[in-house]
């Protein structure tokens, strides 16, 4: 297919530049042509010799790089102005009457300095916020992926679809709630892999027998989401097997630490061995993206795999041919100011959870795991809800259905390998630099969840095909999931690891301080406390 059947390439353009530029390809054509196609000639017109192997590389670079700027300027089509872009931005989406709240809740949050307000309010506003910023994220998105095509595309999508979660988790960072973080994390991940493709393949398989999935991707997500997975099991299997920071809980109910493992020590060793796993998941995240969009082989590069799915060529085909809605300098503007909005109000919906949860009686635990990602996916949980009502009353109504694809769509499982893969190992790095003590000693708990939200996922997905019923086992298994995280208080050991601000040592004289203020048994916790410093001197 040439580039002008792929309409992002003209070779009829007005403008002088780029015709001279194409009268110099073409001359350069016919030059080489007439001595050959393995001779180059120099500015003179004379042969010089055959075209080396590196020249080819360079011509041919040179050419891709053309044909991928044509495309993002968006050459070939009808590119809306500014004002027409900005026209189609108010009108892309009902839920952009949602802005509305975003001046409420910054009010809320800068002018409730006195407490006169409570806190439960800033937070209701900036979840409320939080549901445009995300549709626009969406939207911006598939306007992209006009420009740059199905392959980068997708990976922006995914990107800006993990901008929330990611926003909110380095905003948990800077406010040191490490142990909140680490549930985030975890939720973020088991959200994407269970209860999202879980109610897509349960929506999808409803009238049709079985979907497909492409297969050659769903074998790569396999060893991605174990690598991933693996990775948070090796620093919390190597702290379970020294057997020396056990806690037992006395019967009088007080917390109690035996032996010396946890220490600053021990907390450094954890904090050097997740960075450099963290480095080695970047580069693993970083080396599959060019396997998926550079794939082995001449002329591959950013475009569809010759063995993907008719489908996926026919979205592929599909995004030449429609016309864009946005510009592209337009939606890069906008995407840059809803990432700034987005960081700021997920900086205050965190500032506001202390008082939430504390009104609310709910478990850190559940609050992290559950709430808090649910809350990053509101946006397309109303935009479910709203589709799942309109298919119902079309159902009651007797109107035409929607008709049914055979080719299921897990983008959501491609947004827990990223943020596997990228995003956490990143928030490792980044918590090295602004000196805060984030590493990959997880939960017992959450690392059994993980492990099990991805053992049933790579199970399901193993053959390429789903159907309604795996999609119901994967939204049964994540309710199981909130119901025992509701109960569960988290492990005391690596709350002490955890500590932020402050040393493991300053955590062990808190709780001490703490078990003495309650009475019996403080002795022994002081005493702890006191074998804990003579350790450290």
């Amino acid at each position: 297919m040439t580039d002008v059947e792929r309409g992002y390439a003209r070779l009829h353009t007005t403008d002088s530049s780029d015709s001279l530029e194409l009268n110099d390809l073409s001359s350069h054509s016919a030059s080489s042509t007439s001595h050959g196609p393995n001779e180059q000639t120099n500015t003179n017109g004379d042969t010089t010799g055959p075209l080396q192997p590196q020249d080819s590389i360079i011509v041919e670079f040179r050419k891709r790089r053309q044909i991928f700027w044509d495309r993002l300027q968006g050459k070939g089509r009808r590119v809306p102005g500014w004002g027409k872009s900005g026209k189609n931005l108010l009108r892309s989406s009902v839920l952009n009457v949602f802005f509305i709240f975003i001046p409420f809740a910054w009010a809320s949050h800068f002018m409730n300095t006195n407490g006169h307000w409570p806190t439960q309010l800033t937070f209701a506003l900036c979840f409320l916020s939080i549901i445009p910023l995300e549709k626009t994220f969406d939207w911006g998105g598939e306007q992209m992926s006009l420009y740059l095509g199905k392959g980068l595309g997708d990976l922006v999508t995914i990107t800006l679809n993990n901008a929330v979660e990611a926003a909110l988790a380095v905003a948990l960072l800077r406010k040191c709630e490490l142990r909140l973080l680490q549930a985030t994390i975890v939720g973020v991940v088991i959200l994407h892999l269970l209860l999202i493709p879980g109610t897509a393949f349960l929506a999808g398989g409803a009238q049709i027998l079985e979907q497909e999935l492409h297969a050659h991707h769903a074998q790569l997500n396999l060893s991605l989401l174990a690598i991933g997975v693996l990775t948070i099991l090796l620093p919390t299997a190597l702290f379970a097997s020294l057997d020396r920071g056990a806690q037992s809980i006395a019967t009088n109910g007080i917390a109690q630490y035996s032996g010396t493992l946890l220490t600053d020590l021990t907390r450094d060793k954890i904090l050097r061995m997740s960075r450099g796993l963290a480095v080695v998941l970047l580069l693993v995240y970083v080396m599959s993206r060019v396997f998926l969009h550079n794939p082995p082989g001449e002329g591959n590069a950013l475009k569809v795999a010759p063995n993907a799915p008719e489908q996926l060529k026919h979205e592929e085909h599909m995004l030449e041919q429609t016309e864009p809605e946005i510009n592209p300098w337009a939606c890069v503007l906008l995407l840059v100011i809803t990432v700034a909005i987005m960081a700021a109000t997920a900086e205050f919906l965190v500032e506001s959870i202390e008082g939430v949860r504390e009104s609310g009686h709910i478990q850190e635990e559940w609050f992290g795991l559950i709430l808090l990602p649910v809350v990053s996916f509101s946006a397309d949980g109303v935009v479910a809800i709203v589709y799942f009502a309109h298919s119902l009353l079309n159902h009651i109504t007797g109107r035409k259905p929607l008709e049914p694809q055979g080719f299921a769509k897990a983008r959501a499982i491609d947004l827990s390998i990223q943020f596997t893969l990228f995003w956490m190992p990143f928030l490792v790095l980044l918590g090295w630099w602004i000196n805060k003590p984030m590493h990959l000693l997880f939960d017992y708990f959450e690392v059994a969840v993980v492990l099990g939200s991805c053992f049933l996922v790579n199970y399901i997905t193993a053959d390429a095909k789903t159907n309604w019923v795996e999609g119901l086992i994967m939204v049964c298994f994540y309710i199981m999931i909130a119901i025992c995280a509701w109960f569960y208080v988290g492990q005391p050991e690596l709350e002490i690891m955890l500590n932020c601000p402050g040393s493991v040592l300053e955590a062990l004289a808190a709780e001490a301080a703490g078990e003495g203020a309650a009475g019996e048994g403080g002795g022994a916790a002081i005493e702890h406390a006191t074998r804990m410093l003579k350790t450290m001197l």
